[in-house]
């Protein structure tokens, strides 16, 4: 795949096979929440991680123990990492248990049109949820950096997911395709080569090098500003 093409889709068999095999309503339930109502959920997790203590008035207290500012905007994103995987692993533990209930298991074909295992489907679906999860982790370093910068829940919460709207819109207008593979949602729908036989991982590479990309820089944003905040509330 090229720098300047669209991200990468997953393939409409996925939702074609759900009648034929209930795994893949694990994938089809990954890949219709992945694109906006997950991500949604982190960045209003995220967003509200530091601000809301603030705008509640806990924040200062929080601060007087001897662990620091280092240590709690740390232990704030491990609590956000928690949800993004939490979250992942809801969606597609239930949408199993629905495929489980309404529709045959057993073998299943690839995207490549080769037939594996069950117990190896399963295990790529718990890999799948994995990538999923760790895609999201760019979303939530953002939201942690613009929690950082306002003492109110709901201004962190609505500019983060004003921010990953508009990010999701530019990513799809064909004439920005220079930038699109710097943005973090860009390859979020990778996640599908796992079902290819041999798996494709250039993508998958490229799309978790992305997100520690993000959490690098967005991180180490969200450390200079709390380090140095005069905090009053």
């Amino acid at each position: 795949m090229n720098a300047g093409a669209a991200p990468p889709s997953p393939p409409p068999a996925f939702m074609a096979q759900v009648t034929n095999n209930g795994l893949f309503l694990v994938f089809t339930a990954l890949a219709a929440t992945l694109p906006f109502f997950l991500p949604m959920a982190v960045g209003v997790v995220a967003g509200d991680a530091i601000a809301g203590e603030a705008s509640a008035g806990t924040l200062r207290y929080l601060l007087v123990a001897p662990a620091g500012r280092t240590r709690l905007l740390l232990a704030k994103y491990v609590t956000t990492v928690a949800f993004c995987l939490l979250a992942t692993l809801v969606v597609a533990v239930s949408a199993l248990a629905v495929g489980a209930l309404l529709c045959p298991l057993g073998d299943l074909t690839t995207i490549s049109g080769t037939r594996i295992t069950f117990g190896e489907g399963l295990a790529r679906a718990l890999l799948i949820a994995l990538v999923v999860a760790a895609s999201l982790l760019g979303v939530a370093a953002l939201g942690l950096f613009v929690s950082t910068l306002t003492t109110s829940g709901i201004a962190a919460m609505a500019t983060t997911v004003g921010l990953l709207t508009t990010v999701q819109i530019v990513d799809q207008i064909p004439q920005l395709h220079a930038i699109q593979p710097y943005l973090f949602p860009h390859y979020w729908l990778s996640f599908a080569d796992l079902m290819r036989e041999p798996v494709y991982w250039d993508d998958l590479q490229k799309n978790l090098g992305l997100q520690a990309l993000y959490v690098a820089v967005f991180g180490s944003a969200a450390w200079a500003r709390f380090t140095t905040k005069d905090i009053t509330t």
